[in-house]
């Protein structure tokens, strides 16, 4: 994987609760930062990387660029904002927030500036976020599947997006989980409270274990210390086939975003 495994998100904070969330997971050994132009919080995640002593060069960090700005003439002036707002050269990652089809700006386009983005040295990888395999297809027609570093997904134990992990698998792109605890509602399902049990492990870590195991990178955020400590221990749970087989039998479907007009047709 050209990604980290394990990083923290920044999704829904702002001001000082994301510049304590993102100084505190730095402390506790955090190196992967996941934000968005939309969150609101580039500066204050700029800030937050600049008062914590970490080098530049040990981080990896990812924005997303927002529909607004997904012209030819528009994305690269938004991602040179974002580098002035996170205090830094280039970011590892830049994104594709959503698909948005029909929103005016062809899909190729978008691709072909962000791929500029990356020529010119202000982002060292480039991927896509909330595409269906239809769209990530037509995205690799567009700069070619190496060049696209990941497909950043919902997915969790109640949406387990098969189909489209089998594709991008197939296709050598590495599969992102965002809201790996389905905004903690997993936290409270009865099979994963056993399974945490059993390992002597949080329902957090047992799910997010879950999603490592399957090979996929998680961006968990949490404005509390101890959770935040806590989260990076998934990566030393190993849970066996039975607790994994458990788990897959967990899928209902249940997708907890999908924006109108920015989301595309799921798998």
């Amino acid at each position: 994987m050209s990604i980290p495994s394990f990083g923290v998100g920044t999704f829904r904070l702002t001001g000082q609760t994301v510049i304590d969330s993102v100084r505190t997971a730095l402390d506790l050994g955090y190196r992967a930062i996941d934000t968005a132009q939309i969150y609101g919080n580039e500066a204050d995640v700029g800030q937050a990387i600049a008062e914590s002593g970490v080098p530049r060069g040990d981080l990896f960090v990812t924005t997303k660029i927002w529909v607004e700005n997904y012209a030819a003439d528009k994305l690269v002036p938004s991602l040179r904002d974002s580098l002035a707002k996170l205090r830094t050269d280039y970011v590892d990652l830049t994104l594709i927030h959503w698909p948005a089809p029909g929103n005016g700006v062809a899909l190729p386009e978008y691709m072909a500036a962000l791929a500029e983005a990356k020529a010119l040295g202000l982002t060292r990888q480039i991927g896509i976020s909330n595409f269906n395999i239809d769209l990530t297809r037509q995205a690799i027609a567009a700069v070619g599947k190496d060049a696209i570093a990941t497909n950043q997904i919902e997915l969790s134990p109640y949406l387990q997006n098969r189909k489209l992990t089998a594709f991008l698998k197939d296709q050598g792109i590495a599969v992102t989980s965002y809201m790996t605890l389905a905004y903690g509602k997993v936290l409270n399902d009865p099979v994963i409270a056993e399974i945490a049990r059993k390992h002597d492990a949080t329902p957090a870590q047992a799910v997010l274990a879950w999603a490592l195991q399957l090979g996929y990178a998680v961006i968990p955020s949490s404005t509390k210390r101890e959770n935040l400590a806590s989260n990076l221990l998934a990566r030393d749970l190993r849970l066996d086939e039975t607790d994994m087989l458990k788990i897959a039998a967990l899928e209902r479907n249940g997708r907890e975003v999908s924006p109108e007009g920015l989301a595309p047709v799921w798998d």
